[in-house]
């Protein structure tokens, strides 16, 4: 969107089939509007273990390259990118360029070219990394000009797709008690389509599928609280039942969706989405933030986290959530970043190594956070292909750098970790009352991360059988023992750890000399 403005034993996904939700906070049923079955089924993807990364601005040559070098190697499922939609023009090319669309041509945008877009999908498709593209879908521009491809528009009239029958009438989103002002209005007054509209539906089904054609495997629905349930859930089957009768699987969609207690529009509204036509879609689980924030020393400590779950922090469920610690929007806002160091990459090894979710690694780039020209500003030069040069360490980078978060060491250990464990439960949980806290997955694995400035030296209770094991954070086992740190494991399961300030370990039962 543009800018804006938990134990967990027993939280990892189950199977695959049909599901009903627990309630999170209350399911609202907005008067007079039409209400989608909330039956679901699971991605899957929170059961596997994987993980993907937003590649935010990145070009769609570059993208390919870094499929190819560095996600397929890291173990990354997916790369999602910018939206390929032909785009508004501003003086400047601030990033929010393209979250206004002048039509559904992908034959230029700030990322490349149409062919660049197929190279990209193609090349990772190669290494084993798919593509989900952003899909903004709810709305066109807010004024007039010329489009990225050359396309002229008014605020009503994109031709030849759209025209002024295509939406809805002019209105401002002001209330977010009120469902009918949040999904039948214009936000921040960008031109709003009438998605409950046969013809609508259809032109941006034809968008979607066009990509899925491509070898696109999923979408980001950007702003999807601002489309009726009932109605994306119309566009969605007509993407799923096109792309399965050519013989693919249904694309995975995940729905950008942010909910407050008081508000109209939940994310439980949308659970049934894609059910009808044999799909799924999961949903951006905005209160997983706050694990971002404990590590802020903001509205608790690290320490709390020992009884982080779904039922405790009143989560969605694990096989219907995606995680993040920030997104474009919300880094602009404040909150944790590639700014904070050690604090991050600690903070992501956290929501790595839980079993909550589907989780998303950011990876920007630096900009002003001082300044709304600096929040604004789009990406440094791309590299064309031949690879982007990034700053390090993260926090050093400053305006006009690529900060390449995903390539971090300790997120890419800690999503082998994640593979490692996949299936395995949240348990034997420790904290010492402040900056520390480990847990076990299942029988497999063992976190410990001290987020404070002094070390910390402890007997650390696990799950995890007694012997030696080769830490992952310091280089795991190589062929001769362990490349960095060796820990052993108690024959009473305790691990007995000193931990220096601001790191981690992490263990698991196929890591040992």
């Amino acid at each position: 969107m543009l800018s804006l403005a938990l134990g967990l034993a027993g939280c990892s996904s189950s199977s695959a089939g049909p599901s009903s939700p627990s309630n999170n906070g209350g399911t609202t049923v907005p008067v007079g509007r039409p209400v989608l079955p909330q039956t679901y089924r699971a991605t899957g993807h929170a059961a596997a273990g994987d993980v993907f990364v937003f590649l935010f601005e990145w070009s769609w040559l570059d993208v390919a390259t870094e499929c190819e070098r560095v996600l397929a190697p890291a173990g990354y499922k997916a790369a999602y990118v910018s939206p390929p939609q032909e785009h508004m023009v501003q003086p400047g090319g601030p990033w929010s360029n393209r979250y206004a669309p002048v039509s559904y041509s992908i034959a230029k945008s700030q990322s490349g070219t149409r062919d660049d877009f197929v190279a990209m999908v193609s090349r990772c498709h190669a290494v084993g990394v798919d593509i989900y593209a952003d899909a903004v879908i709810n709305h066109m521009t807010g004024g007039s000009g010329t489009g990225s491809n050359g396309t002229v528009y008014t605020k009503y009239h994109y031709p030849p797709l759209y025209d002024t029958t295509d939406f809805h009438p002019p209105c401002l989103v002001t209330d977010y008690t009120n469902a009918a002002n949040v999904q039948d209005c214009e936000l921040f007054g960008l031109a709003d389509l009438n998605t409950g509209s046969a013809s609508v539906q259809q032109k941006i089904a034809d968008y979607l599928v066009s990509l899925a054609t491509i070898g696109v495997a999923g979408f980001r629905v950007d702003a999807a609280k601002h489309i009726q349930p009932v109605e994306l859930d119309g566009i969605v089957k007509r993407v799923d039942e096109a792309v399965t009768a050519a013989g693919k699987p249904a694309p995975y969609f995940f729905l950008e969706i942010s909910g407050a207690p008081n508000e109209a529009v939940q994310p439980t509204d949308y659970f049934g989405l894609g059910y009808s036509s044999g799909g799924a879609a999961d949903i951006t689980e905005f209160n997983f933030r706050a694990v971002g924030d404990r590590f802020l020393n903001n509205g608790g400590r690290v320490a709390s986290l020992s009884s982080f779950s779904q039922r405790t922090w009143g989560l969605l469920p694990a096989d219907k959530a995606v995680v993040f610690l920030e997104n474009h929007d919300t880094q602009r806002s404040g909150g944790i970043s590639y700014r904070d160091g050690d604090t991050y990459r600690l903070a992501n090894v956290f929501m790595l190594a839980q079993p909550y979710g589907y989780p998303v690694v950011m990876s920007s780039y630096a900009f002003d956070l001082t300044s709304q020209i600096g929040r604004d500003a789009g990406p440094p030069p791309f590299a064309n292909g031949a690879g982007v040069p990034c700053a390090a360490p993260m926090q050093s980078a400053v305006v006009g750098q690529w900060v390449c978060e995903h390539r971090d060491a300790w997120i890419t250990r800690t999503i082998a970790f994640r593979k490692a464990v996949a299936g395995t439960d949240m348990n034997t949980m420790w904290d010492n009352g402040s900056d520390a806290v480990a847990f076990s997955r299942g029988t497999q694995g063992f976190v410990a991360i001290n987020n404070g400035t002094a070390s910390l030296t402890a007997s650390i209770p696990s799950s995890l059988p007694s012997g030696a094991y080769c830490d992952l954070l310091t280089g795991g086992r190589g062929a001769t023992g362990c490349v960095g740190r060796t820990v052993t494991v108690s024959t009473d399961r305790t691990v007995p750890l000193t931990l220096d300030a601001k790191s981690a370990v992490l263990l698991s039962t196929g890591q040992r000399p």
